[in-house]
């Protein structure tokens, strides 16, 4: 099974999505996705119990080919996990993970800046990281759903001029014009 991932992801005509567990499960095989080399681990929330909430992200500027042009928006999304924490081997790596700019997504607080506070960082990550890509972007992985807010109806509010889609969509509509 190793070697058929490996291969599959160093496959140039492929891409990856790993969200919540399957966020987890792509940075435990960090070792053999390209690129990779400075993610975390995901581990247990700092509050230590289920976190499901509707939180704050901003969309970094990282070679994510699914978060192509959505860059700086700050959009809501769903929390649904215990175990969504970023926890890296050592400082080093840690400093190496934000040099290289593969982080898709970050926690924020209401004046826009990236936090570690509870709640608006349910999970007590480093500096709100909410996931990673790979360099060439073609595997992102995110602690929370985007596809669970895809849709306008699935938000409590919205602003009129969304339409039907919510701005998540956005990326689904990515994965599309990727694949050709």
């Amino acid at each position: 099974m190793r070697d058929q991932f490996q291969q599959f992801f160093e496959r140039p005509d492929t891409f990856t999505l790993g969200v919540c567990n399957g966020c987890q499960m792509l940075a435990n095989l960090q070792a053999i996705i390209p690129g990779s080399e400075h993610w975390p681990r995901f581990v247990r929330n700092l509050s230590e119990q289920f976190e499901a909430r509707l939180s704050l992200v901003e969309v970094g500027d990282s070679p994510s080919v699914l978060l192509a042009g959505m860059q700086n928006a700050r959009l809501p999304i769903v929390t649904s996990h215990g175990e969504g924490r970023a926890q890296f081997e050592s400082s080093a790596q840690r400093e190496a993970f934000f040099r290289s700019g593969l982080v898709p997504a970050r926690y924020i607080d209401n004046y826009g800046s990236a936090t570690e506070l509870y709640p608006q960082n349910p999970n007590g990550s480093p500096d709100g990281v909410a996931g990673a890509c790979s360099s060439d972007g073609r595997v992102t992985i995110l602690m929370p759903h985007p596809e669970r807010v895809h849709r306008t109806v699935q938000h409590s509010w919205h602003p009129e001029d969304w339409g039907h889609d919510g701005p998540w969509l956005r990326m689904f509509r990515n994965a599309r014009v990727w694949v050709g």
